[in-house]
């Protein structure tokens, strides 16, 4: 079992912070975004299945889904993940012109083992539609400090192994690159569609 699968404390602040500003009266707009003005997110030159550079901004135009995580994970990731490919197929039944509008976006946080293929892989396993994307370990520390995640590389095992701690926060950003909400995948497939639905126009 990973040790810490929950919201870093700085990011748990950054959310706290734009919660609070609904309850505080006045202007802001009832369907203001949880995330609004919250600064999560920026580039990134990581490394797809292929071994192409994949940027933040070859992203732009589109709605993005974003979680970190590893192909070694034991419980979490691939809970979260499945439940990421639930809500985009439950979506596209509904609404095939808005799960159109998403691209899905597995980063590793264990690139000592994600390789290229090995992300390619993970995230297949799930839909074809999610991109994996893997790069130096320094890479991924950048990315992972932009995007507010936070991990750790844990004990190594006699038989070489190891867990990597790491908050499962699973976020949605807009087509500008600015971060929206996080989906609620611990509560099922349905639910990231419902929270999808409501923010993707």
């Amino acid at each position: 079992m990973n040790r810490i699968n929950k919201p870093s404390a700085v990011l748990a602040s950054l959310i706290a912070g734009a919660l609070s500003l609904s309850g505080c009266g006045a202007s802001v707009p009832a369907e203001e975004p949880p995330l609004a003005g919250a600064s999560i997110g920026g580039d990134f030159a990581l490394t797809d299945s292929k071994g192409q550079t994949v940027r933040w901004g070859d992203f732009a135009g589109k709605y993005r889904v974003v979680y970190f995580g590893y192909a070694f994970c034991p419980d979490v990731c691939p809970t979260d993940m499945q439940r990421v490919a639930q809500g985009l197929k439950v979506l596209k039944g509904q609404d095939p012109a808005k799960a159109a509008k998403i691209t899905p976006i597995f980063i590793t946080i264990d690139p000592e083992r994600d390789t290229q293929a090995v992300v390619g892989e993970f995230a297949a396993a799930f839909s074809p539609d999610i991109i994996g994307l893997t790069g130096t370990p320094e890479q991924i520390a950048s990315a992972a400090k932009a995007f507010k995640v936070y991990y750790a590389k844990g004990e190594t095992t006699p038989g070489g192994g190891y867990l990597v701690d790491h908050s499962n926060i699973t976020y949605l950003f807009g087509p500008d690159g600015a971060p929206i909400a996080t989906l609620p995948t611990d509560k099922g497939g349905e639910a990231v569609a419902a929270e999808l639905a409501k923010w993707v126009n």
